[in-house]
């Protein structure tokens, strides 16, 4: 008998392009069963806040726009510097919240496709709560509880999944740090009245989230994306954006509330000077962190979890498994 093949890696581009930062993933895919194993080869993220004023307009500004096509010129290199072909089987690019809002967002569309070669795709609410449920659960199982809340929390929008081995339910709802942030005017730093008003948008968020995902079935509160990160690095008290110490973080629930309180309270000056905050999401920063308080106490409060696990792996990289599923089941 010979030795036994190994799996071939597959290599795939996933962008995702948020309300607040546009964000490339190039992996190293090997597929195995039913789990999946990624290695990067690159991981970038830019800060385009594509989502202002959408909340105001229903449009995309054309300096948003223009800012969202400049970075996704610079993923056209980055895929050809690493060799990715400029083709659906090997490139996935998905628009979430701002996107579903825009009237205009076929030019965002057109750009695109004539930058990149693929139409991006304006995926559902539902779709986005899947791939990230994907992403953030892939290596979890064996090691954490289920069943996983996943919560990723966007600009625009907050998409909480329940599941196990599976998406089991899930809801996605239209609070996010940019649109909270516009949407009530935050001064510097907010004042009570605007913080509490955040707060009840919030709280009706989640209780339209609750209707359809049980939140007390929660084993593992996962957080992922930006505003959970920064959160996370806030509680460690990290210097500088320390990935390898906030990917698989487990964080006491009454640290991150602490943090959070912290945070929205600190001026734009204070929070800028934190050697671990993205210059981009300085001024969101406040409102995410308002969302993401909730969340945890919320969930606290119905399950009696101690504790918060943070992910760096999100939509892209379940966006990413997706892509490479679909190419090993097309090829022959």
């Amino acid at each position: 008998m010979g030795p036994v093949e190994q799996p071939r890696p597959v290599r795939v581009a996933a962008v995702d392009c948020g309300t607040n930062s546009l964000r490339l993933l190039v992996a190293d895919v090997v597929l195995e069963g039913a789990s999946a194993r990624l290695t990067d080869v690159v991981r970038t993220m830019e800060v385009v806040r594509l989502g202002q004023g959408v909340d105001r307009t229903g449009a995309f500004a054309p300096e948003a726009l223009e800012r969202t096509l400049a970075a996704t010129a610079r993923v056209r290199e980055a895929l050809l510097e690493h060799g990715v072909p400029l083709d659906a089987a090997h490139v996935r690019f998905v628009a979430t919240s701002a996107s579903r809002d825009a009237s205009n967002a076929h030019l965002l569309v057109d750009g695109v496709r004539e930058l990149l070669g693929v139409a991006p795709e304006v995926i559902s609410g539902s779709e986005e709560a899947g791939l990230s449920f994907l992403g953030a659960t892939g290596e979890l199982h064996g090691a954490h509880a289920g069943p996983f809340l996943v919560c990723d929390l966007g600009g625009g929008s907050t998409e909480l999944v329940l599941g196990d081995r599976g998406v089991e339910a899930a809801r996605s709802v239209d609070v996010g740090c940019v649109r909270l942030h516009e949407r009530h005017a935050l001064s510097d730093p907010p004042t009570p009245g605007q913080v509490e008003a955040v707060r009840a948008d919030v709280r009706a968020a989640l209780d339209l989230a609750a209707a359809e995902v049980p939140l007390e079935r929660t084993r593992t509160l996962v957080g992922v994306a930006g505003t959970v990160t920064t959160v996370a690095a806030h509680v460690q008290g990290l210097p500088s954006y320390l990935p390898e110490r906030i990917h698989g973080a487990v964080l006491p629930v009454a640290d991150v509330l602490a943090a959070c309180d912290e945070l929205v309270a600190m001026t734009r000056e204070q929070r800028a000077a934190l050697g671990f905050m993205h210059p981009g999401r300085v001024d969101v920063i406040g409102s995410g962190a308002l969302v993401w308080r909730e969340v945890v106490a919320r969930v606290a409060d119905l399950t009696g979890t101690a504790e918060v696990l943070v992910s760096e792996h999100d939509i892209l990289d379940g966006t990413a498994i997706d892509l490479a599923r679909r190419a090993a089941v097309a090829s022959p």
